[in-house]
């Protein structure tokens, strides 16, 4: 059975608190699985979400911030402790190299894995599957940053009411599906396209047109919100959204469920978080991030 959902591991900011682990994501599509920015503690957190190592495809890190990214030794130690047997793919900016292998052997341990990098050094493409398409877009945060974007190829909707109406039924209606036509009558006269489903992921970013891209028409955005809107100046001098700017950007892009997350630790109040986006305008489904969270991807 085919599963779509967003699993949440971790939502502090730069620093952990007594109910907020770092960072750390979790996106099952189907078959795959991407694990999205693994900061310190993601490998218990994993455990404690029932997340196997097994489970990871592919890891996307947006940038080389500790609360993003120092998770990364323990996964990649677990995923080869456990014989992962199958690839998976580390996705991460180009001019973090460095860092990431230094995480990658941050201590000894046997490799029994093929774990294949595959850096990001402009937007673009950098996977293409059967089931998705894999995007990077640049932010604007201190250090290189890219946010991630999955794009599913668009499929097609059979209608009812024209099948009868062309007398189209039982075995009939896979063969004009697998064959696109059936005695002169075409798929596209008894079917509609059905846009494939996108999911955003955008960490630690100022507003910018990479952050516009990323979100545009997506059925899920998951978006740092560190700050309150009060705290706009602080958020624009340290790289980041309030959560008034990341409801405004799902408002303006057609986000279907916007989910919030990065939290300072300076905040207590985590409706407060709500009540900004709401004022900001956004009317979609909203979710305001917990640890070990599960967010099923809306479905068409």
């Amino acid at each position: 059975m085919s599963v779509r959902e967003l699993v949440v591991l971790g939502t502090a900011s730069q620093v952990p608190t007594r109910h907020r682990n770092h960072n750390g994501y979790l996106l099952r599509w189907d078959g795959h699985g991407i694990l999205f920015d693994p900061g310190e503690g993601t490998q218990r957190q994993m455990l404690r979400a029932g997340v196997a190592a097994h489970d990871l495809n592919r890891i996307c890190v947006t940038h080389f911030h500790g609360d993003h990214s120092l998770g990364l030794a323990g996964v990649i130690q677990r995923i080869n402790l456990d014989q992962v047997p199958h690839e998976v793919t580390a996705h991460y900016p180009e001019s973090g190299r460095h860092f990431f292998e230094r995480l990658r052997y941050a201590t000894a341990y046997r490799e029994s894995v093929e774990l294949t990098e595959a850096p990001v050094a402009r937007d673009g493409v950098l996977a293409v599957t059967g089931d998705f398409t894999l995007e990077a877009r640049r932010l604007s945060h201190p250090v290189e940053s890219f946010g991630y974007r999955l794009v599913e190829p668009d499929g097609r909707r059979l209608l009812p009411e024209r099948l009868a109406a062309h007398g189209i039924k039982g075995p009939d209606v896979g063969r004009v599906q697998r064959e696109g036509v059936l005695n002169g009558v075409t798929l596209d006269e008894v079917s509609e396209v059905r846009r494939g489903q996108r999911f955003a992921f955008v960490m630690d970013t100022r507003l910018c047109d990479g952050v516009h891209a990323l979100a545009e028409g997506a059925d899920m955005l998951v978006i740092e919100s560190t700050f309150l809107d009060a705290d706009v100046r602080l958020a624009e001098d340290h790289g980041h959204l309030t959560a008034g700017q990341a409801a405004a950007v799902a408002r303006d892009a057609g986000v279907r469920h916007l989910v919030l997350t990065h939290f300072s630790q300076r905040y207590s109040d985590p409706s407060e978080f709500e009540r900004q986006a709401r004022a900001a305008g956004f009317e979609g489904e909203l979710s305001i991030a917990q640890d070990l969270m599960r967010v099923p991807v809306p479905k068409r």
